[in-house]
């Protein structure tokens, strides 16, 4: 049986423009991604009881750096460049979104990858294109579709199941649930499916370390 983690000590640690300026890849990382639009800043700060942990903003897309939280020791949380939405010049768009790949594809401490996707627009392109990145290369999904509360309940669990249907083409490593940060709908779920992943990294690493001693 897992054991959920306490989210609540979360701390920030740095911002960064590009992978080379992260932390030294090692331990646990977990990504949260998603369109400017999709609520990742909210989604920390419930899922850390902080209000202003994550820094919200009323103009999407504010947040161009990666941004690294520590939960414990060799434990993080990594709030990646939001996509898809802002009006800001290309430039400065394809820089972030450059940055964005580069984490994605070289950050060998990643081990799960939460996607936040608006409840009411689900799949767009983009988010399409990470899932099947991240299939691809085996890393666990948990697709979040935000503003829960924005639906009324029979219309929730209809777009529920049909995002999960939607999701079977990417195969098993694909979760997905509601979540809403106004009413902390679906927060346990995603204390839970955290906490498996951070957790099991950490077995992970210790089987290896006492394979390595017997050897």
């Amino acid at each position: 049986m897992t054991t959920t983690l306490n989210f609540q000590p979360t701390k920030f640690i740095t911002s960064a423009a590009n992978i080379r300026q992260l932390p030294e890849d090692t331990g646990v990382e977990i990504a949260f991604a998603g369109r400017s639009n999709a609520g990742k800043s909210s989604a920390l700060n419930t899922l850390t009881r902080q209000k202003s942990l994550a820094r919200t903003s009323k103009t999407p897309g504010r947040t161009q750096l990666i941004n690294v939280f520590e939960v414990a020791p060799q434990k993080r949380l990594i709030d990646l460049p939001g996509y898809g939405y802002a009006k800001v010049p290309l430039a400065v768009k394809e820089k972030w979104q450059l940055a964005l790949s580069e984490y994605l594809q070289h950050r060998k401490s990643l081990r799960g990858l939460v996607l936040l996707m608006d409840i009411r627009h689900p799949y767009r392109d983009t988010d399409q294109e990470l899932l099947h990145w991240a299939t691809n290369c085996s890393i666990p999904v948990l697709v979040l579709l935000t503003k829960a509360d924005k639906l009324k309940s029979g219309q929730r669990k209809a777009t529920l199941l049909k995002a999960r249907e939607a999701a079977l083409v990417f195969g098993d490593n694909v979760h997905v649930e509601v979540f809403s940060s106004l009413n902390q709908l679906g927060l346990e779920q995603v204390e839970r499916i955290l906490s498996g992943w951070l957790n099991q990294a950490e077995e992970d690493t210790t089987e290896s370390s006492e394979a390595n001693v017997e050897q």
